[in-house]
């Protein structure tokens, strides 16, 4: 399965193993990493999230609160061109998302 969108800027394609490494590593390496994007982006009183889906255009998680479960779909800054693109987009997520909670990014990543 390809995930296809409006492709006026790039011919680039997310295909099912890409997404499927992408989010296999974010969720099995970077759980603390998705709950603060999903708090600081969508669902401050996340107590879990999990990263569902990554498109060319944005990065979508599922955060569960004590009363609901929220989806937050963050945008990237630029359209994704390349598989590693991926990474650095979410490397900035994190690091606005300690900023705009007030917690100090770790060095590495």
């Amino acid at each position: 399965m390809l995930r296809r969108w409006d492709l006026s800027m790039s011919d680039y394609e997310i295909d099912e193993a890409t997404a499927d490494a992408i989010l296999g590593h974010m969720n099995g390496d970077h759980s603390d990493d998705n709950l603060l994007i999903a708090r600081a982006f969508g669902a401050r009183d996340a107590v879990r999230a999990h990263m569902t889906d990554v498109t060319v255009d944005e990065g979508v998680w599922l955060a569960e609160t004590p009363m609901e479960e929220i989806t937050v779909r963050v945008p990237w800054s630029t359209r994704l061109t390349a598989r590693a693109d991926a990474r650095r987009e979410v490397v900035e997520l994190y690091t606005r998302a300690c900023r705009e909670l007030g917690v100090t990014p770790r060095e590495e990543h």
